[in-house]
C-alpha cells in the first residue's frame, strides 16, 4: 500500500516539468539568447582592443619587470581573444567583424589605480562572456568560450597578485 498521496514518478514528472519550464524562461536557451550573444561578441571584440591598449599603458607604466612581464602575457591573451571572437562572429553570422576605429581609453593616474580597474574588468568580463558561452551549439565555440573565460578567471588571479606584489593596498 503506498502511503503517500502521489506516486514518485507522478513526483518526478511534476518537478521535471517545473524545472523544465523555469529553465525555458531563462536567457539560457541556446535559440532564445543568440541574437544577444551575437551582440556581446561583437562588443567583446571592441572591449578587447580597449584592453589591449590599456594594458600596454600598464606595460610601460610597470614599476619593475615581473608586473611587466605579467601584463605582457594577459595582454597577448587578450589579442588571442580577439581573434577567437572574431571567428566565432564569423563563423554564427557569415560576417567579420570591422577593425576597431580609435578606441577610446580611459587611463589611470596611478598603476595601481590601473591594476584595480583591471581586475574589476577581468572578472565582469567572465559574466558577460559566460551569457554568450550559453548561447554556443557547437562544440568547437563552446571550446573557445572556456577558454577565454578561464583565461579571464586566471587574468584576475593574475591582477590580484600585482595587487598584493606592488603593495597596492598602502596607497
Amino acid at each position: 500500500m503506498n502511503h503517500y498521496p502521489y506516486s514518485f514518478n507522478n513526483y518526478l514528472m511534476r518537478n521535471l516539468a517545473s524545472r523544465r519550464a523555469a529553465f525555458d524562461e531563462t536567457p539560457y536557451v541556446y535559440p532564445n539568447n543568440l541574437p544577444g550573444a551575437i551582440n556581446l561578441i561583437r562588443e567583446a571584440v571592441s572591449g578587447e582592443r580597449s584592453d589591449e591598449l590599456f594594458y600596454d599603458y600598464l606595460i610601460k607604466n610597470a614599476p619593475n619587470d615581473e608586473s611587466r612581464n605579467t601584463i605582457t602575457g594577459i595582454r597577448d591573451n587578450e589579442r588571442k581573444h580577439n581573434m577567437m571572437f572574431r571567428q566565432i562572429y564569423l563563423d554564427l553570422t557569415g560576417r567579420s567583424i570591422p577593425g576597431a576605429q580609435n578606441e577610446e581609453v580611459q587611463y589611470p593616474k596611478h598603476f595601481c589605480d590601473g591594476v584595480r580597474k583591471a581586475l574589476h574588468g577581468e572578472l565582469a568580463a567572465v559574466q558577460r562572456y559566460r551569457k554568450i558561452l550559453f548561447a554556443m551549439q557547437n562544440r568547437v565555440h563552446i571550446n573557445m568560450l572556456t577558454e577565454i573565460i578561464t583565461d579571464e578567471i586566471r587574468h584576475a588571479n593574475l591582477y590580484n597578485f600585482l595587487y598584493s606584489f606592488n603593495k597596492c593596498f598602502n596607497m
